[in-house]
């Protein structure tokens, strides 16, 4: 588990670099594969029990394209300032509108950061919705499943409806 111990935090400001291996990382599987090593960098800003993160990840992932489902490789360089606070800080009320401040803000348990959990949030907030190899992908025939953008297939793509069968009846006959 990838922490940051707190009770070493002796002075206002800190600085923090490290870097890991992808395979000291549990990545996300369906989502991503980490291909570069990690790198975490960030100055840590400290005000009595409550700390403010701010820095970066670098790596490089690969993802399936969402069309044709080949591999492609994705850099990234997110950016991040986040303030933790102590997990008994955080109020119980049950409906609560969130604010657009409380976007940065966490929580901390037993004067520990997850450094994992960050990791992870922001290199699946990095990854797009639908990641595509290229924009003029043309994905895979939806009849055979060939990739086409190497080569075209001899499928019919024209489906008709059976369902509109009747209709295409009365058409025909108009």
């Amino acid at each position: 588990m990838l922490v940051l111990n707190l009770k070493r935090i002796r002075t206002a400001q800190e600085r923090f670099e490290q870097a890991y291996q992808p395979g000291e990382f549990a990545a996300d599987p369906d989502a991503y594969r980490i291909v570069e090593p990690i790198r975490l960098a960030f100055d840590i800003f400290k005000d009595k029990d409550q700390f403010r993160l701010a820095g970066s990840v670098k790596t490089t992932l690969e993802l399936a394209c969402s069309r044709c489902l080949d591999t492609l490789t994705l850099p990234v360089d997110a950016a991040f300032d986040l303030r933790y606070h102590p997990r008994t800080a955080a109020g119980g009320e049950d409906d609560v509108e969130i604010e657009a401040d409380d976007l940065t803000d966490a929580f901390y348990e037993h004067d520990e950061i997850d450094l994992g959990q960050l990791i992870h949030e922001q290199l699946l907030l990095s990854v797009p919705m639908k990641p595509l190899c290229s924009g003029a992908c043309q994905g895979l025939c939806p009849v055979c499943g060939t990739n086409l953008n190497s080569g075209a297939c001899a499928c019919k793509r024209d489906w008709d409806d059976p369902r509109l069968a009747e209709l295409k009846k009365l058409r025909a006959k108009s």
